[in-house]
């Protein structure tokens, strides 16, 4: 906890001084005339420099059946790529990463997993005819990861996969059907799945750097406004569009229809964010959403402050 409290001190000193000009010289290439910001203080200083988080390009996949180092409980990025099979993203590797930028059958895609704020998504790469490739600023808004594209260095949100300074000011990324999902679930389900191979960075992968960082009273690197209904800020909400279901109502009721969709929890996957190791997190378990058809829905599940700070007039899915 000591390290969080030196970068925070240093994130909200700088914070104070976050005008345009300041970041003008870090990223000269950044057009900072077009933007949505209007309060410049919102971006602050994660810690990390620019690509103090490396981005993984082009991640080497092996056989689900021959990867030996994931327990059953670990949770996974899961993503049903077309006209191939099903992809598994380590959330242990994307804690020291962030993003992958990836590509299978025709479509490349950044998969995404913003600790801070539990958001794991994975997004189409391609914005007007144009194929971009991601990596991570090193800067945070409403503790939230903002991301950068290499082709036009434009910023973007990660928790709504919107250009938010640059060139790319108001393009949407496009979010697919991809879901969290546990190591031994994923096996069964897919059992010819490749899943991401070990990256070659020295990281302690495996280790979770934010120990019960999901059991604290407040968000790290977050001043705004905390969620209504007495909801804890760091309560995990499954979102779609701009609704949202805390993870209490979903594990007492086991599945939930309304809104034209339906969620369904269950127990077998272990939190990233609590113990030391990530195999070891207590199990805040596994969901999935669907439609009527049953068709996997594009969703996203993070805390309940960072849907309240992206959708603050969002509708909260209580039930009762």
């Amino acid at each position: 906890m000591r390290i969080w409290t030196i970068i925070a001190a240093l994130a909200l000193a700088g914070a104070a001084s976050a005008q345009p000009a300041r970041w003008q010289g870090q990223w000269p290439n950044t057009d900072f005339t077009e933007t949505s910001i209007t309060d410049w203080s919102e971006i602050m200083s994660g810690g990390p420099p620019k690509d103090g988080i490396p981005a993984i390009d082009d991640p080497a996949m092996i056989p689900a059946a021959s990867e030996t180092r994931l327990e059953g409980a670990e949770p996974v990025m899961v993503w049903p790529a077309p006209d191939g099979p099903a992809r598994a993203y380590p959330i242990r590797y994307l804690l020291w990463h962030e993003i992958v930028n990836d590509a299978a059958g025709g479509v490349p895609v950044a998969v995404t997993y913003c600790p801070l704020c539990n958001s794991g998504m994975v997004f189409d790469r391609r914005v007007g005819g144009e194929t971009l490739s991601f990596g991570v600023s090193g800067m945070l808004r409403a503790s939230d990861m903002v991301m950068y594209d290499r082709q036009t260095e434009s910023w973007w949100q990660q928790a709504i996969g919107t250009g938010i300074v640059g060139e790319m000011t108001g393009a949407e990324l496009e979010l697919l059907p991809a879901w969290m999902d546990s190591w031994k679930r994923f096996r069964a389900a897919y059992p010819d799945g490749v899943v991401m191979d070990e990256p070659n960075w020295r990281r302690a992968y495996g280790r979770n750097p934010y120990v019960s960082y999901d059991s604290a009273s407040r968000p790290f690197l977050y001043s705004g406004e905390m969620p209504p209904h007495g909801i804890a800020p760091l309560m995990r909400v499954v979102r779609v569009g701009d609704r949202a279901w805390p993870f209490s109502r979903l594990r007492e009721a086991g599945s939930v229809s309304e809104a034209g969709v339906t969620i369904s929890w269950e127990a077998g996957q272990a939190s990233a964010l609590d113990a030391g190791r990530v195999a070891q997190g207590r199990d805040v378990g596994n969901v999935r959403v669907r439609d009527a058809q049953g068709r996997d829905v594009p969703h996203d599940v993070l805390f309940a402050f960072a849907f309240h700070a992206f959708w603050p007039d969002g509708d909260w899915m209580l039930g009762g």
